[in-house]
C-alpha cells in the first residue's frame, strides 16, 4: 500500500517531520511519500492562504507520477478535500475530519488545540461542514505561528498543553486534538502532562486511510465528488511539475 501525505505547506523541514510520523504509525508494508507543495506559503494561517494551499496540494498530488492508494491532507482546517475528491477515486482522508472522529470514539467531547486565535474559525467552520462540531467543547488557540512549532519544540508543548489543561477545567472537554500538521509528534509530550487522550491528526488520518483500503473502499462517484467536467480552462494550469520535480509547461 502507498499513501501519499501531503503538506499543505512549503516549508520542507515541516514536510519531513510530518513524514516521519506517519511512518512511525504506518503499518508494515505501507510505504508513506511525503509531498511538499511547488507553491504557496512557508505556513498557512488564514483563508487566503488555504485557499491557495487547496490548489497546490490538489496540482502536487495530479502531478506525482506514481500509483497510489490514498490521499493524506496533513493541515488542519484547511480547504481543498472536496476537490481532492472529484479527481481521485482513492480515499482522501484530511487530518481535520480523521482526529475529530477519532477523538469521538474516546470520550463524549474534545477540544482542538491549535496555532494562532484567527485559524480558530475555519477550524470551527470545517468541523461544521464535517458534521463533527456537536461534540466540539472548544478549539483553543495556543499563541504560537505555525512556523514556531518547528522551531522550538518545547516551547510548543508547554503553550499546548496550558490550553488543553483549561479546556479540560473549563470547556469540559474529555479528549483534546492537535489542531495543527505540524504539530504531529507532539502528543505523547502532551499526553504526559494531560490526563486525558490527546489525538494527533496525521496519526489518525494514516489509521484512516490505511483502514478505508484493506476493507477496499474508494470515494463515491455518484454524485457529489463525481469527477469534474470535461471542459476548456483559461491558462491553467500554467505549469507543472513532474515526478521528478522539475518545473515543467505544457
Amino acid at each position: 500500500m502507498r499513501v501519499l501525505v501531503v503538506n499543505v505547506n512549503t516549508t520542507r523541514s515541516m514536510t519531513e517531520a510530518i513524514g516521519a510520523r506517519a511512518r512511525e504509525i504506518a503499518s508494515p508494508g505501507t510505504t508513506v511519500v511525503a509531498l511538499t507543495p511547488a507553491f504557496g506559503a512557508e505556513s498557512v494561517e488564514g483563508n487566503y492562504e488555504s485557499y491557495l494551499a487547496a490548489v497546490a496540494v490538489m496540482e502536487t498530488v495530479r502531478a506525482y507520477a506514481e500509483p497510489f492508494d490514498a490521499v493524506v491532507q496533513a493541515g488542519y482546517g484547511e480547504h481543498g478535500r472536496e476537490g481532492l475528491q472529484e479527481l481521485l477515486d482513492v480515499p482522501v482522508v484530511d487530518i481535520t475530519e480523521a482526529a475529530a472522529s477519532t477523538a469521538m470514539f474516546l470520550g463524549r467531547s474534545y477540544s482542538v488545540v491549535t496555532t494562532l486565535d484567527r485559524t480558530v474559525p475555519l477550524i470551527e467552520d470545517r468541523l461544521l461542514v464535517a458534521g463533527l462540531h456537536t461534540r466540539c467543547a472548544s478549539v483553543r488557540a495556543s499563541g504560537l505561528g505555525v512556523l514556531d512549532l518547528d522551531r522550538d519544540p518545547d516551547a510548543a508543548v508547554r503553550a499546548v498543553v496550558d490550553e488543553a489543561e483549561r479546556a479540560v477545567r473549563d470547556d469540559r472537554a474529555e479528549v483534546i486534538v492537535l489542531g495543527c500538521g505540524g504539530m504531529s509528534g507532539l502528543d505523547a509530550a502532551v499526553r504526559a502532562r494531560v490526563d486525558v487522550p490527546v489525538v494527533d491528526g496525521v496519526t489518525a488520518a494514516i489509521t484512516v486511510a490505511e483502514g478505508l483500503v484493506r476493507q477496499g473502499l474508494r470515494t463515491s462517484k455518484v454524485r457529489t465528488f463525481a469527477p469534474p467536467r470535461s471542459k476548456s480552462f483559461v491558462d491553467w494550469p500554467p505549469a507543472r511539475r513532474d515526478g521528478s520535480g522539475v518545473r515543467t509547461t505544457r
